[in-house]
């Protein structure tokens, strides 16, 4: 009768180690082993990279976003003038903030003056989507104060008007220039509304991170766009920031209710939501296609364990009749695939940990390697590919890789365990 011994006992682990050092007379079982080894490192290496580059670029979107618009903004709905249009200036301003800033994890409340108007530099022109607002306010604002590019200094805001890189780009200005901005609701004449035009000094050009907002993004000062727009004693909207802005949403009502009946609150949300629903749909389709990619490359560990078996079932047969039991083979073979996608897993989780890490330095290679142009900001949004290492990302990717590295495993050691000695000692 065969004798029981304790799971993973050291012989077995021998005896697996033993048949993963094959011959070179047996190098198909070797060659597969490599070639399961390989499928499993690179799968995993793509799932991680993925998972980061995923994440990096969320984050950087969001965080682009946030660092230069408001989290939330309090329209008026506004009202019907004599003249029938409808008038969605707001006159108390000033009292409308202080309520939205008295609400419980608001941190700013600040009044704004928005309009689009045409800019005219160094014989260029480019429409600019141009906000008024104070320098106190504007200086709360990371990606427009402390962005990661900057010429000039906010200090001098009062004086003058800040543009974004790609809008001074594209009107060919600089700090110390002057550009004309131009307003088609100007100063009513006899013979109808003339244009408003006037003049400003560059003092401070600033890179947000975003490419569609440093295209078309102004400045102006509060007052001075007050007076430009014929906005005097009034504003256009409230710019509320909170404390914790991927929960804007459980903002919402207390702002709404502090704002009154005649108001409107569009959160960050409501703007870019259908971008990060979208961006969601396709995280998750890539993680689904993804872990197809490791389950073909944890098919290589059935292909070589098969193989394996085939080749041992003369060893097989000697080994059950020297009292092995089922058990004891099955977890030989276990072994020989289970240390295969252990292994590859853990090559995986440190070439996606280095690519993560490295990124900004492979995608210059990359870049250089192409001639340039790999990345265009205009249709991507951002200046660089992004990606954030997440603990959470590589456990995941490294519990699938395991996964189902292991349950594939089982099948074919089941088939080795459950071999009949005598038959596989028959024809030797």
């Amino acid at each position: 009768m065969a004798r029981t011994t304790a799971p993973f006992a050291a012989f077995e682990w021998m005896i697996a180690w033993r048949y993963l050092r094959a011959r070179r007379a047996e190098g198909g079982v070797s060659t597969m082993t490599w070639i399961s080894l390989i499928g499993i490192t690179l799968a995993v290496f793509a799932l991680i990279a993925t998972l980061a580059v995923r994440s990096g670029f969320r984050a950087e979107f969001v965080g682009t976003i946030l660092g230069a618009n408001a989290h939330a903004t309090v329209y008026s709905l506004g009202e019907v003038t004599s003249a029938g249009r409808i008038d969605r200036t707001i006159s108390d301003y000033e009292a409308l903030a202080d309520r939205l800033r008295a609400v419980p994890g608001v941190t700013r409340a600040a009044p704004l003056i928005r309009a689009q108007v045409m800019g005219a530099g160094q014989g260029s022109n480019a429409g600019i989507d141009l906000y008024g607002i104070s320098a106190e306010n504007l200086n709360t604002l990371p990606g427009i104060a402390d962005p990661a590019v900057a010429v000039g200094s906010l200090a001098d805001f009062e004086s003058g008007i800040a543009l974004g890189s790609g809008l001074a780009r594209q009107l060919g200005v600089s700090v110390g220039d002057r550009i004309r901005l131009i307003s088609p609701d100007g100063v009513k004449t006899a013979f109808g509304t003339s244009p408003r035009i006037n003049a400003y000094d560059v003092v401070y050009v600033f890179s947000a991170g975003r490419y569609d907002i440093d295209r078309v993004r102004a400045y102006l000062p509060f007052a001075e766009a007050q007076i430009f727009f014929n906005r005097e004693g009034l504003a256009d909207e409230i710019e509320v920031m909170v404390e914790d802005a991927e929960a804007i949403d459980t903002y919402s009502p207390a702002l709404l209710e502090a704002a009154g009946v005649r108001a409107q609150v569009w959160t960050w949300r409501d703007a870019s939501g259908g971008f990060l629903r979208a961006l969601e749909v396709e995280d998750n389709v890539m993680f689904i296609i993804l872990s197809i990619l490791v389950l073909i490359a944890a098919m290589n560990i059935v292909s070589g364990l098969i193989m394996l078996v085939k080749n041992k079932g003369r060893d097989i047969g000697i080994l059950r009749t020297m009292g092995l039991t089922e058990g004891s083979v099955l977890r030989i073979f276990f072994i020989c695939g289970a240390s295969t996608g252990v292994l590859g897993t853990l090559m995986g989780v440190i070439l996606g940990s280095l690519f993560a890490i490295w990124i900004d330095p492979i995608f210059s290679f990359v870049n250089v390697l192409m001639g340039g142009g790999v990345w265009d900001p205009s249709i991507r949004g951002i200046y660089a590919l992004p990606a954030e290492l997440h603990l959470s990302d590589v456990l995941s990717a490294v519990v699938l890789s395991l996964g189902l590295s292991f349950v594939v495993t089982i099948f074919p050691a089941r088939r080795a365990a459950r071999m009949n000695p005598v038959e596989a000692l028959r024809y030797e």
